[in-house]
């Protein structure tokens, strides 16, 4: 038999950690009725009821549909002679960007989507992106959060031309990148850890309990950075900012430091009374750490 249940939208474009911005509402769905389309009061299909929230496998007051938008061009592309759904990537790893960062960075609002990495040979790669970078833009459309971005890439054909705005050191910069297709399971090659010797090492200004060292050329190759400093001992500040011995520190806010010496200098003259945004990378992530240095 048929049946209809009825309920209202609480929320659009809601993420569940896929390409698929859900609609969510608190229409009853249940085994059986997925698959079912969500009607608006004028009669229009507006999406297709696809699964709940729940904790017991019953219905919990909380379902979301995908947007009818999504659901035609999946079934346009599976209707064409390629029979099948082909997405866009660009082989970037990213992560929010929060509200003290944004504005101790010069950002302005948190906006965007931070790069923690990128894959080697990737389309963003190839264009110049990097570890550290803020995408704040996808061919002209602005990136309020980060998962506005894999969504955006993977609704543009593979092979097509984009452009990619990127917030980096205080400054915006425009990168072509040729989209690539998203392929599941796809192996990643990526920069291997490996022990180097340990380089002489320096103390840092003591404000941010920080001790760092420089490091040698093939450090930087194999990390595929241009400069930075390691951290060899860490207290205080740093130790609840979460930095971590072993981190290579790119930047403080927003300019870059490639030595010991370069560190020392940028970290006297930055204003102790608000927390220190530090860009480093651990691995092959990077992130945005803020040092709030203790009040005397």
């Amino acid at each position: 038999e048929n049946s209809v249940t009825a309920g209202i939208v609480s929320a659009k474009q809601r993420d569940t950690g896929d390409y698929l911005p859900f609609i969510q509402t608190d229409v009853a769905i249940n085994p059986g009725n997925s698959g079912g389309p969500l009607i608006n009061m004028r009669g229009e299909v507006v999406g297709i009821n696809s699964q709940i929230y729940s904790r017991s496998g019953g219905f919990m007051g909380i379902s979301f549909a995908i947007p009818i938008d999504e659901a035609i061009r999946v079934s346009e592309q599976l209707r064409s002679p390629a029979g099948r759904v082909s997405r866009g990537r660009i082989g970037v790893q990213i992560d929010q960007v929060t509200k003290d960062v944004a504005e101790s960075i010069g950002l302005g609002k948190p906006q965007g989507a931070l790069v923690r990495s990128g894959e080697t040979g990737s389309p963003t790669d190839k264009a110049g992106v990097e570890a550290g970078d803020i995408i704040t833009r996808f061919d002209g459309k602005v990136i309020e959060r980060a998962n506005d971005l894999p969504r955006m890439v993977g609704n543009t054909k593979p092979g097509s031309k984009a452009t990619v705005t990127v917030f980096r050191r205080g400054g915006a910069k425009e990168l072509g990148v040729t989209i690539a297709e998203f392929e599941a399971e796809k192996p990643v090659k990526r920069v291997a850890e490996k022990e180097a010797e340990k380089p002489k090492g320096s103390v840092a200004a003591q404000s941010v309990g920080l001790v760092v060292s420089d490091i040698n050329d093939a450090q930087k190759k194999e990390l595929r950075i241009k400069g930075g400093v390691k951290v060899e001992t860490v207290a205080e500040a740093a130790a609840r900012a979460g930095i971590r011995e072993g981190d290579i520190i790119v930047a403080i806010g927003n300019t870059e430091v490639s030595s010991v010496r370069e560190f020392d200098a940028v970290i006297a003259k930055v204003d102790k009374t608000k927390p220190v945004p530090v860009l480093l990378r651990r691995g092959e992530l990077a992130s945005y750490l803020l040092i709030r240095p203790a009040r005397g």
